[in-house]
């Protein structure tokens, strides 16, 4: 350990980390980029997207308001640059790879973009440079994308070149877990990466938890999002039985979360979004197929959240069938699009799905959502209703509610349906 220490210091000393290039500059990078810049360190923020780019200099772009400020000050400094030029990376001591790691229609993983940049990356390296992949992937991500092709081109890892995985864990619109305030775990694939790529996340935040190995990185990511997607199908569950009960499935929650120890509260909903909890698992399941294992328990998870949206347009079906009512005709407005409340963010949207199944079934489908002007839907796109009227509409469907927004027009709807569980209970319980 002293020799690595030691070693650490030496090179250390040889390469100062005065600047950071962060691939893809979305959801992930812009906040890591304002997060390195805040920390003292210039940043080149790179992305294939001029559009984008210039979204992010004219700062209409979706952040908390803390970094909003930061992005106000850091796009008039020289050390806070934005550029489409990928080779510009070579020009930084760390690069930071974040870029988005989806899935294709079947449900496998689009590795595209991910390659990509890493391939860039190889590309452009230079000797001294630290890499880290941020981006949520498949265990072995790291060595096969970065490791074996940069000791294929005659670097020496942990000697030349220092690589590492540190999976993000910014979660957008949240004030309350700040980029800052929470831990990152870090694998290296040496010790000395490991204090290398250390140097660069304690930037953006002091507390930092090493494991052995990139992989070991990789794999606690999947893990964190997989345990979310089962306890969030789990407590889904729990709310159709509940209703077979005709109990409050918010009340069995609140009344279990009581326990202090052998309990996590996790809540039902119309279905879950973004990018983390509906993709990540599914890395682990494609790659679990290539070995053929299996993970039953994952797998019926998974299965049961892509099933939410049809038990929400399910439920919206029976409350009209004891209304005496059908779906063909009925005036049917989805309350809130995005995946959470505060954000932007449409991506993976149970909204979206619902709002298909609802048109197929006959209904006229209309939302609004403040933080969205207007979505993609099966057959075009479809505009927010600027100003609702509760009597408009046969159906209100509250899938998310935005903070700082009025919704007393809901008190004119005949019926109104809560899928959150959460939004006034006692006006609308149905």
């Amino acid at each position: 350990m002293t020799s690595t220490v030691a070693e650490f210091e030496t090179i250390a000393e040889r390469n100062e980390l005065t600047s950071v290039a962060v691939i893809g500059m979305g959801y992930v990078g812009l906040p890591t980029a304002l997060g390195l810049h805040a920390g003292g360190v210039g940043v080149i923020g790179i992305d294939l997207s001029q559009n984008r780019l210039d979204s992010i200099r004219s700062g209409e772009v979706d952040l908390i308001e803390a970094d909003h400020r930061r992005l106000e000050k850091a796009v008039h400094q020289e050390d806070f640059q934005l550029t489409t030029d990928s080779a510009r990376m070579a020009e930084a001591d760390a690069v930071l790879v974040c870029v988005p790691t989806g899935l294709d229609e079947y449900l496998m993983p689009d590795l595209g973009p991910l390659e990509a940049a890493c391939a860039a990356l190889v590309a452009n390296a230079r000797r001294g440079q630290t890499f880290i992949l941020t981006s949520t992937s498949y265990v072995g991500t790291s060595n096969r994308l970065l490791v074996k092709p940069l000791v294929a081109k005659g670097f020496t890892i942990g000697r030349d070149l220092f690589v590492a995985s540190s999976p993000e864990r910014i979660d957008p619109g949240n004030v309350t877990h700040t980029q800052a305030e929470t831990p990152r775990v870090l694998g290296g694939v040496t010790p000395v990466c490991t204090a290398m790529a250390q140097r660069v996340i304690n930037v953006l935040t002091p507390s930092v938890h090493c494991v052995s190995s990139p992989e070991a990185a990789e794999m606690t990511k999947l893990y964190e999002n997989t345990f979310r997607a089962v306890n969030i199908a789990l407590a889904n569950e729990f709310a159709e039985i509940s209703d077979g009960f005709s109990i409050d499935p918010i009340e069995v929650i609140d009344a279990a979360a009581s326990k202090p120890y052998g309990f996590m509260a996790f809540h039902p909903g119309p279905g879950v979004g973004g990018h983390c909890i509906p993709c990540d698992p599914h890395y682990l399941l494609w790659q679990l197929r290539a070995t053929q294992s299996n993970a039953p328990l994952v797998t019926q998870a998974m299965h049961a959240i892509a099933e939410r949206p049809k038990q929400v347009v399910d439920r919206v079906l029976n409350t009209l069938s004891r209304e005496g009512k059908g779906m063909a005709g009925t005036r049917v407005l989805v309350v809130g699009v995005t995946y959470k409340p505060g954000v932007q963010d449409v991506r993976s949207s149970s909204a979206l799905d619902i709002l298909d199944l609802l048109a197929a079934k006959g209904a006229k489908v209309g939302y609004y959502d403040p933080l969205v002007p207007n979505v993609r839907v099966t057959g075009g796109s479809l505009d927010t209703v600027p100003e609702p009227e509760g009597q408009d509409w046969d159906v209100a469907l509250i899938h998310t509610v935005q903070p700082g927004h009025d919704y007393e027009w809901l008190t004119d709807c005949s019926t109104v349906i809560d899928a959150t569980y959460r939004f006034d209970r006692a006006l609308f319980a149905n």
